[in-house]
């Protein structure tokens, strides 16, 4: 029998046409949906999912890290902009704690998920652009180099949107891999960073649980040497939330058979991803209430829809982002904002940080505009990809893949793709406008770009 089917041509409806279509609602989505319309694009956001956020809400993240760096000893935000807006709009949801230190390096600060979706509501509906939920991208419809129309799956049936700029902030790549930009996945050998399927648990006696996110790592070495439990990776997290009575636990790594890393793209490793990492939580829920004080009677009180994954595709860029420039805390001509965020490697059975000198350094490299810009090889001319899968080395993308560097990214995309709009409105080529225009945009929204005190 037949490995393929042959279906029918058929005529797809077209849903919308618009200056920009934004494909991902996750951070980088949301800053570049928000911004293209406040400057005046017609914009329509494409999201998978009832809701915005991406792996901040539907893999359980409720943590942002990269708003802050460690500048010569001193904790500083240095992610600004309308990212400044989204947090105000949280904080009035009290769904917005004060920052926290990571291994006594950086800050990263915690939020309540649902603050997170109401804010990000309020934000994009309120800038003027469009939200279409519920619809699963499926292919693209390209022409000379030009994406004319994005296909989309939805409950309505099989649609497409036009646009004149397409901004690709999935998270794999998907439209731009679709339209033929070339793009890497993984390591040298392919090996990608393992995700985690994220999870909470509630009933945590505060009083007796205390700082336990102190000293859960040496309980689990302890249960782990006494043949009591065996753990898939080192380096948990675990931490309390807006409430204390609630904890949030960042433990589970997630890996197909063969060992290597689930693959985020592989609809089969998704499914064998998520059924393990229940499997996990079950085990370690048992840790926690049997070896932590205050979790005896903890349940688990979420789990994430989706597993976090942590790297798919990234695109080959016109600019690259590397390790040496996270660490080395590289400035580019055509910045277009701050990374404060270290390499952050989930490898298998643990978790490796590499860091920037502290507190010598001012702790964060500036992002080129490039990595953003398909390389001109590719001859895909209006498409711009944000997120963590811009284009970055497996090294760099493990640094600017968390949330701080995906608002810089989208802000960015957002200001380019209005630009090319108004400039080249019969045929918008992002490529074409100057970086400078970009950043005396972004300086006008109160972006920090690095290139001076923050």
């Amino acid at each position: 029998m037949s490995r393929i089917i042959h279906e029918p041509a058929r005529d797809t409806p077209v849903h919308g046409e618009y200056d920009v279509v934004v494909l991902g609602g996750g951070p980088a989505g949301i800053m570049a949906a928000a911004t293209a319309a406040r400057r005046g694009a017609s914009v329509l956001l494409v999201e998978r999912y009832g809701f915005l956020g991406g792996m901040g809400t539907a893999a359980g993240v409720s943590n942002f890290c990269g708003l802050y760096a460690n500048v010569y000893g001193e904790q500083q935000r240095v992610v600004r902009g309308l990212t400044d807006e989204l947090l105000e709009r949280m904080t009035r949801f009290d769904g917005l704690n004060d920052p926290h230190m990571i291994l006594g390096k950086v800050y990263a600060q915690a939020y309540d998920m649902s603050a997170y979706k109401l804010a990000a509501d309020q934000l994009v509906v309120g800038s003027g652009a469009e939200l279409l939920f519920h619809a699963l991208a499926c292919g693209v419809v390209l022409e000379e180099g030009r994406v004319q129309a994005l296909l989309l799956e939805t409950k309505s049936g099989r649609c497409a949107v036009r646009a004149k700029v397409f901004i690709d902030a999935s998270g794999d790549a998907d439209l731009a891999a679709w339209a033929g930009v070339g793009y890497d996945q993984g390591d040298e050998s392919g090996h990608l960073l393992y995700p985690t399927l994220m999870f909470k648990v509630g009933n945590v006696n505060a009083e007796q649980a205390q700082d336990a996110w102190r000293t859960i790592p040496q309980l689990m070495d302890e249960a782990e040497a006494a043949g009591d439990f065996n753990f898939p990776r080192r380096g948990a997290i675990v931490r309390p939330q807006k409430h204390p009575y609630e904890w949030r636990v960042n433990v589970t790594q997630l890996a197909n058979p063969d060992g290597s890393a689930a693959d985020g793209t592989n609809v089969s490793s998704l499914t064998t991803g998520e059924l393990e990492g229940r499997r996990q939580i079950v085990e370690y829920l048992e840790f926690l209430r049997a070896r932590v004080p205050g979790f005896e009677n903890a349940y688990v009180l979420e789990i994430a829809t989706q597993l976090g994954i942590r790297e798919t595709r990234r695109i080959q860029g016109a600019a690259t982002l590397t390790e040496e420039h996270v660490l080395s805390c590289a400035d580019f001509d055509d910045t277009i904002g701050v990374n404060g965020w270290p390499l952050e490697m989930h490898v298998a059975g643990d978790v490796e940080w590499r860091w920037p000198p502290i507190p010598e350094s001012r702790g964060f490299n500036q992002l080129p505009l490039g990595m953003i810009l398909p390389h001109e090889r590719h001859g895909v001319s209006n498409v711009l990809v944000v997120g963590r899968c811009a284009s970055m080395t497996h090294e760099g993308q493990s640094a600017a893949r968390v949330s701080g560097s995906c608002f810089v990214m989208g802000e960015a995309a957002g200001v380019l793709s209005a630009l090319a709009v108004k400039e080249q409105p019969d045929a918008a080529m992002p490529a074409r406008i100057s970086a400078t225009q970009v950043q005396q945009q972004l300086r006008e929204q109160g972006v920090f770009l690095g290139d001076t005190a923050p």
